[in-house]
């Protein structure tokens, strides 16, 4: 190499500049003829960059690429339009949220290079949704509003323009830039697929030729997504381009906020590289649909989709049922063995023979391609090959095969217990298979040791970012949806591995737990994976997504029309109603409750907005305290056995949960108003712990209700001895870290500071050394009170330190606790019966929205709400009266909870059978006697004109079931053993016996 001086170097550059002034100007009129005309519409902001191009276009020859712009929100390259530059810069991009993307291409190639032009934006200035939430009302130019309203009118006469000027500010408020310099036209269009997004559930794909005159025919590709995948989607969108063979000449691509989630927006004009025609409807149409739509649900983080999907072994469809199979069977065969068929060893399996897994794949589709010709005879053919072909599995390796072979049966399991799914409904973001639950008997025992009765039916979902499981114990089913959130992969493997165990297992305590109302109990459990997730709204977003995925999901198999799916796209091989409520718990947020409802009744489930619990049209639980209700009536029965009648007598009482919680402030509100001298001696919350020996006033405790943490209360208003630890006020003392102890002397107060193993010692103690009558755990962690540690509520003398216990939160004390507590004297109400009244409310706000308009509803709410409220106190005390006399009648041989557990058998056990009669007679529904059984069942308001005569609105299904439960709650509450077997017997002899 021969090296220049520098007086050489400076002379070669003087030559350069001298010679790029013309060179500039030939570049630019070059870009001017060659570029798209809108390119320079967007650019005109960027004159700078566009300058920068002309000078610049020559070094591409020598450069990957040219920076024409980089700011903290815009970055604008240009590079040669060669296969994988956009890929190459979209992966470089991944970490950052892109708000406007744009790529144009040159129509030929640059002057003296072998590629045309490929000029790449991106910017990055995404608005928070609070920010479009809270924002004022823009001042749009008339001028720029009248012309998109005319480009819609003459280009989509089938816009809703009752949603022109909301939509209209949406995107405003988000790009204000992009509104301002666009076409009429184009904003027009974008303003078109976002309504069209909204109105098809979030998802939307349609075409236009593009009618400008071009060298090559171009088609343009509108695609909008709400809450899309984040961070990489757009690149994975541009793979589905490139893998179906088109080659996209521009795109325009916007993500804005809607206040509660992004929405992406995307328009792409593309050419396929073997002509083939995209018209809408055509197969490639078609083919380009399911890929694009499949992005909600295959992951790029998936092995399957870097692996099998990108060197094009499988379709994006295909890789997103086998990750399905592979979170099915990981979740199932871990009951079995979960180290031996961890996650990573299932899908290691579909790995290892992608040929298998197609052989797979084809036997689903033959069994749920809907309109598939010769279906049962195909089926049958292949099935029996798929299975002659897994059973003679063998590679000679003896404990691998085993693993594999048992992966493989269990997906032919799947598939041939499946009764629908909702695999061929393209605009779907998440899976769903409504399974025969008898395929249970196919697993080996170990799996199934330790699960009860056989439920009614079993739901798996499946979507990109989680899996989940309905499970349901009898046909009209209700109960919460509970979702777990993951933030580390372990979290999320080890959450995955229980998921289906749990579900089953807290399906059937709701299944105790629902004897008074119509609905058996169920559950809905889902795990979301939010790992890498840094902020709470970016976990929120994939949180809304996973749900909203699921919900669809849910209603794509369970919208029904004469008993068959309505959709047509769902072969459906079970063929009736299903009647499923959901209930809010963990981790399902207002805002999705609402949502679920509106999109239940806007695609006609059979039960409207009944289909979930908990709405604005609904029984708010923390306003009127439905579940507290019921807690307060056992309590009031339970004192009573023990001589105390708590609404005249003194008493002592302690609780955990705070005084803003749901559960706790609502019981406490209720004692505080019925109870005058009633010692509230001890609650604990996350916040920390109050004690008082001799109560806490209840003035000050009245000013805390349903509005603030413990830390609240006012220390000056305890009692001399009394003290609170606060578990948030914290100050280091070198390398100690103390807590905030506050005391009262009688002279004043005093603060103190304890050291951490102070503060945890005194915090764990206090629950089981304060001596009351009576203990609400109305808060706190499954099984706080364990195997470990129920000894600390005995004295030395073996005394209890609490005489019963009313169990308001869930699980709090664990079944060998329970036992032990009650062997040595403790009188303990379980949460199945202390908590019932929560779903009982909730059966009685469905029952509403069937038979009430909104308004009705809304109108009269506090009426109706009073009559629940009273069938909620009659349940709570009919069940605690029982439980007490059964207890007596077994002379103390049972338990309290035993006895509680036998009366939701016993009635469970007296609906499913009186359920199955009335299906078999349907005809009794319309007698008079049955009639009024059904009338005694609803709350006093319905009972009335106009709305008594409203129940034959109820579904078919609902009103065996309510006559079902009020029959059997009636046997088991009021019935007489004896005297009703010796009615029965009777009965039998009149009708068979000659006289």
């Amino acid at each position: 190499m021969t090296l220049v001086t520098s007086s050489e170097m400076f002379q070669q550059v003087h030559e350069m500049v001298t010679a790029s002034g013309a060179q500039t100007m030939e570049n630019l009129a070059w870009l001017q003829a060659q570029m798209d005309s809108y390119f320079f519409i967007t650019m005109q902001q960027e004159v700078g960059a566009v300058c920068n191009l002309a000078q610049g276009l020559g070094s591409l020859a020598r450069n990957q690429r040219l920076t024409l712009a980089d700011r903290a929100k815009t970055l604008i390259l240009a590079r040669q339009n060669q296969p994988g530059s956009l890929y190459d810069t979209l992966s470089t991009l991944k970490e950052r949220d892109i708000s406007y993307a744009e790529f144009t291409h040159s129509r030929s190639t640059i002057p003296g290079l072998e590629h045309g032009l490929e000029v790449q934006r991106f910017d990055f200035d995404r608005k928070e949704h609070r920010e479009i939430l809270e924002a004022s009302e823009p001042e749009i130019p008339p001028t720029i509003r009248e012309g998109i309203a005319q480009a819609l009118a003459g280009r989509y006469p089938d816009f809703d323009h009752s949603e022109f000027d909301p939509l209209l500010r949406l995107l405003w408020l988000n790009n204000e830039e992009y509104v301002r310099i666009s076409p009429a036209n184009r904003v027009a269009q974008i303003l078109w697929v976002l309504q069209q997004g909204n109105r098809l559930g979030g998802i939307f794909l349609d075409v236009e030729e593009n009618e400008r005159l071009s060298e090559a025919p171009e088609t343009r590709v509108m695609f909008a997504v709400g809450n899309p995948p984040q961070r990489d989607f757009l690149l994975q969108t541009m793979e589905v381009f490139n893998r179906l063979a088109f080659g996209v000449q521009r795109a325009y691509c916007l993500t804005i906020s809607n206040g509660v989630h992004p929405y992406f927006l995307g328009t792409f004009y593309v050419r396929h590289r073997d002509s083939g025609s995209l018209a809408r409807g055509g197969e490639l149409f078609e083919r380009l649909k399911q890929e694009l739509y499949n992005t909600q649900i295959l992951s790029t983080a998936s092995p399957t989709y870097r692996e099998f999907v990108v060197n094009q072994v499988f379709t994006g469809e295909e890789a997103s049922l086998v990750n399905a199979f592979a979170a099915f069977c990981h979740t199932t065969l871990a009951l079995q063995d979960p180290v031996r068929f961890s996650y990573d060893e299932v899908l290691k399996t579909f790995h290892a023979h992608p040929d298998i897994a197609l052989r797979l794949i084809g036997l689903f589709r033959i069994r749920f391609e809907p309109d598939l010709p010769g279906r049962e005879q195909r089926y049958r053919r292949t099935l029996d090959t798929a299975g002659r072909f897994v059973d003679d599995y063998n590679t000679g390796h003896r404990a691998t095969d085993e693993v594999r072979r048992s992966v493989f049966r269990l997906v032919l399991t799947l598939i041939r217990n499946t009764l629908k799914t909702n695999f061929y409904v393209p605009e779907k973001h998440a899976l769903a298979f409504r399974l025969d639950p008898a395929y249970l008997s196919e697993l080996v025992p170990e799996a199934l040791a330790g699960l009860p009765q056989t439920p009614f039916r079993i739901t798996f979902f499946f979507g990109r970012y989680g899996t989940g499981y309905h499970v349901g114990f009898s046909d009209i089913a209700r109960g919460g949806w509970r979702t777990m959130i993951a933030h580390t992969p372990e979290e999320y493997l080890r959450a995955a591995g229980s998921l289906f165990r749990d579900t089953y297992l807290l399906a059937h305590s709701q299944h105790l737990k629902n004897k008074d109302v119509y609905q058996g109990g169920s559950k809905l459990v889902v795990v979301l994976d939010a790992v890498g997730m840094e902020t709470q709204d970016l976990i929120n977003q994939r949180l809304y997504k996973l749900q909203f995925g699921f919900v669809n999901a849910f209603l794509d198999i369970f919208v029904t029309q004469n008993g068959k799916a309505r959709d047509p796209r769902v072969v459906d091989y079970y063929g009736e109603d299903e009647p499923i409520e959901l209930g809010p718990e963990e981790n399902l947020h207002d805002v999705m409750i609402e949502m679920i409802a509106r999109q239940s009744l806007k695609r006609g489930y059979l039960l409207g907005i009944g289909l979930i619990s908990s709405k604005r049209v609904g029984i708010s639980h923390r306003e009127y305290g439905v579940t507290a209700t019921g807690i307060l009536q056992f309590a009031e029965v339970t004192l009573a056995q023990l001589g105390i009648d708590m609404r005249c007598d003194p008493f002592s009482v302690k609780l955990t949960g705070g005084p803003n919680g749901e559960l706790a402030g609502n019981a406490l509100r209720l004692i505080l108003e019925r109870c005058p001298k009633a010692r509230l001696k001890l609650i604990l919350d996350g916040s920390g712990a109050i004690f008082d020996p001799e109560g806490m006033r209840h003035l000050e405790l009245r000013q805390l209700l349903l509005s603030q943490s413990l830390d609240g209360f006012d220390p000056a208003a305890l009692h001399p001895g009394g003290f609170i630890l606060y578990r948030g006020v914290k100050r280091s003392d070198g390398l100690r870290e103390l807590f905030k102890r506050v005391v009262s002397t009688g002279l004043g107060v005093e603060e103190q500071w304890v050291t951490a193993d102070q503060f945890h010692r005194e915090f764990g103690n206090l629950l089981c050394s304060v001596p009351t009558d009576l203990f609400i755990p109305a808060g706190g962690e499954p099984e706080s009170i364990d195997d470990h540690n129920w000894q600390r509520f005995f004295r030395e003398d073996g005394t209890p330190t609490t005489r019963a216990i009313v169990e308001g939160a869930n699980g709090f004390i664990s079944p060998e606790a329970r036992s032990q507590l009650q062997r040595r004297g403790v009188v303990i109400i379980r949460d199945l019966s202390a908590n019932k009244c929560g779903v009982i409310s909730s059966s009685y706000e469905i029952i509403a929205n069937l038979l009430l308009s909104e308004e009705e509803f809304l109108a009269h709410k506090e009426r109706y709400v009073g009559d629940v409220l009273e069938i909620l106190e009659l349940r709570a005390r009919d069940e605690a009266r029982l439980i007490f006399r059964r207890h007596r009648e077994a002379g103390g041989s049972l338990t309290y909870t035993e006895v509680s557990d036998a009366i939701s058998r016993d009635i469970n056990a007296h609906y499913a059978r009186l359920f199955g009669f009335f299906q078999r007679h349907p005809e009794l529904v319309g007698e008079q006697l049955f009639r009024r059984a059904i009338l005694a069942h609803l709350p006093r308001m319905l009972r009335e004109e106009p709305y008594s005569g409203r129940i034959g609105r109820l579904p078919a299904k609902c009103l065996y079931a309510i006559l079902a439960a009020q029959i059997a709650s009636s046997l088991v509450y009021r019935g007489d053993g004896e005297g009703d077997y010796q009615e029965m017997i009777t009965g039998h002899l009149v009708r068979n016996l000659p006289e």
